[in-house]
């Protein structure tokens, strides 16, 4: 039976099926979303660099399927793009002979292009720049917020206002790089070479609701108020500068205005984790970038003895290696090859844009000791002389040295790094000289020596920002402060000073050891950054410090000299230091009470009747009888040479 075609096109399903057809037929093709690029890291780099190929990082939407086009003197290959289309990776290889300048990459997806920019640097000429830094030196670590502003333009920043607030221990108190320049001719008058800064890293812009503190100072995200990240450890963006502390112009001139000053500059880095804030967290460049996410990972339990244990089994250091510090800061997973190489251009990029002498590297037990070393052998590959320090805050010798450059351990690794704190040796100088306690165990914490590759490359110290002042010990003075310095500035290693300490600032724990330098704000009631500012009780500290700075640079066997423990009981103790250009002889009373000290250097081969001076004003002593008679004031010390 025959259907006559005008009753199939009337019956009502065809009419619809007609319709859809005309219009998936007239209707305009969905356009596929063109890509963009919100940032490329690093930003730019050098010809005739010791890491080329680098690799370029590019975040940015819709880059799924990405090409990269390369320009003159810019070759790129290698690129792939991770599974969200958020971020692309690729190689870029710069040619010996290119120029310096701005370059506009292509990167070409099949829904359209964007630019990618990128700069071809100028090598910094090497002379006064990547100078390292050891035993000849003497470190003022500062905390750029808490020390001076310099500039109060940046007290309020347009992308993160409101952070700013002196009268709360955990906001920004507007210390920044300008005032820093500006307190350089202090520091040199005060005798140190060399500067460490906490992390000037970009960081959140808003307060962190994340790790909340009670006015108790006791952390709880639930009942606790927020805080700032103010002192840097919280990187939202590692190629940044913070911008209440200035911004890159300004931190390369500081640089550059220290060397002019013959001062070196040390960078605080941080390559354990990043800030809860980093835009890395919700969207991360690999699948692996992080060790976990932030509703699953494992919290750091802080087993850091399971590093150096030759027994222990890989899963009981997981928590050390993997887990995330208090719960909250995302923890880089250095085993990620993107990430690890992530890091180390970050490293070289540092350096050789503003021409540093060292990094000091936070953390450093809850890091793959493999990363260190490709880490180090990367800065020491195109900066020979730049020094590495490291943080391991333990006072477990082993646990301490097992980190320490020079040989490989029972793990087939040499971590690279050539310098450490000495926590050992900083936990028996607080007992000694700030609460009063005996000095033979100081002598036998320096016994220890051995376990290390070098230990006159360790760094010595009284104070840093993480434990209490020492002015806030049990039982401290002024008197065990210039002590504990005396001690600091002609022991073997490498002496430092923390902001504050040299006018015995006091303050306990975290955020309290953290006090505003007085006078580093125009609206201080006093000055301590100049004589006329300081009480009594200061200066003479602070003259004392710069007394002992100077005999260091005066006295080479002070810097250079091997250590030699000549006696120890509870409450005297006496070395030298000897060198092939002298020797000298420091004897130090910690009693409370006048004491004779009868101080043996038959091993020193002076001729009797050799007269020694004492460069802190007492009367020197002669030798007789192989050895040197002193009468010791309470708590004071004898430097002879």
């Amino acid at each position: 039976m025959t259907v006559p075609l005008r009753s199939v096109i009337s019956h009502p399903n065809m009419r619809l099926l007609i319709r859809l057809a005309l219009v998936a037929v007239i209707a305009p093709i969905p356009l596929l979303a063109q890509p963009s690029v919100s940032k490329v890291e690093p930003p730019s780099w050098w010809p005739g660099h010791s890491l080329n190929p680098i690799r370029l990082l590019i975040r940015g939407n819709d880059l799924a399927g990405a090409r990269l086009e390369g320009v003159r003197g810019v070759r790129v290959s290698n690129v792939s793009v991770n599974a969200a289309g958020t971020y692309a990776f690729a190689d870029v290889r710069i040619s010996s002979g290119a120029r310096p300048g701005p370059r506009e990459l292509t990167l070409i997806t099949p829904s359209g292009r964007a630019m990618v920019s990128f700069e071809i640097l100028a090598p910094l000429p090497p002379s006064g720049r990547f100078q390292g830094f050891g035993p000849d030196d003497f470190i003022y670590f500062i905390m750029p917020d808490r020390f001076a502003n310099g500039d109060g333009a940046n007290d309020q920043p347009v992308k993160s206002p409101g952070l700013l607030d002196r009268s709360k221990p955990r906001y920004y108190h507007g210390g920044d790089l300008r005032g820093v320049i500006q307190r350089l001719p202090y520091l040199k008058e005060l005798g140190v070479t060399t500067v460490w800064l906490t992390p000037w890293y970009d960081n959140n812009d808003s307060l962190n609701e994340l790790e909340k503190y009670t006015l108790e100072n006791k952390l709880d995200p639930v009942g606790g108020l927020p805080i700032t990240d103010y002192h840097g450890y919280g990187a939202v963006d590692f190629y940044g500068v913070d911008e209440h502390l200035g911004d890159l112009a300004t931190l390369r001139e500081l640089v550059n205005t220290a060397h002019t000053l013959g001062l070196k500059i040390v960078q605080d880095q941080v390559a354990n984790h990043v800030g809860p804030y980093h835009p890395w967290v919700t969207n991360p460049p690999t699948a692996t970038w992080f060790h976990g996410t932030v509703a699953d990972h494992p919290q750091n339990t802080w087993q850091t003895w399971t590093i150096p244990d030759p027994h222990a089994a890989p899963e009981l250091r997981h928590s050390t290696l993997d887990g995330w510090f208090i719960n909250i800061l995302p923890d880089l997973n250095q085993d990620d090859a993107e990430c690890r190489r992530y890091l180390i251009q970050n490293a070289l990029w540092w350096v050789g844009l503003t021409g540093l002498d060292g990094i000091r590297q936070d953390t450093l037990p809850y890091v793959p000791r493999s990363f260190w070393h490709d880490w180090s052998a990367a800065l020491k590959l195109q900066y020979p002389k730049l020094s590495l320090l490291g943080e391991v805050l333990d006072g477990d010798v082993t646990k301490v040295s097992f980190y320490q450059a020079g040989r490989a351990r029972f793990d087939g690794v040499d971590s690279g790094i050539d310098t450490l704190f000495d926590f050992p040796l900083f936990y028996r100088v607080r007992e000694s000289f700030g609460e009063g306690k005996a000095l033979k165990p100081l002598a036998e914490q320096l016994a220890r020596d051995h376990v290390y590759e070098n230990p006159n490359q360790l760094v010595t110290f009284a104070g840093l920002h993480d434990v209490d002042r020492f002015m806030h010990l049990p039982g401290a003075t002024p008197a065990g402060l210039k002590l504990a310095f005396t001690f600091l500035l002609t022991t073997r290693g490498i002496p430092l000073v923390y902001y504050g300490d040299e006018i015995a600032l006091p303050g306990g724990g975290d955020p309290d050891n953290r006090r505003d330098f007085p006078g580093g704000w125009p609206e201080d009631s006093r000055n301590a950054f100049a004589r006329e500012g300081r009480t009594p009780a200061e200066q003479e500290v602070w003259e004392h410090l710069q007394r002992l700075g100077r005999l260091r640079l005066e006295l080479e066997p002070l810097r250079r000299g091997r250590l030699v423990q000549l006696a120890a009981d509870e409450q005297t103790y006496s070395y030298a230091r000897v060198s092939p250009g002298g020797r000298v002889i420091v004897a130090i009373n910690n009693d409370t009470r006048t004491r004779h000290v009868e101080v043996p250097i038959k091993s020193l081969g002076l001729a009797e009747g050799t007269h020694l001076l004492d460069a802190l004003s007492g009367p020197g002593a002669s030798v007789a009888n192989d050895s040197l008679t002193l009468e010791l004031a309470p708590r004071s010390a004898a430097i002879l040479h």
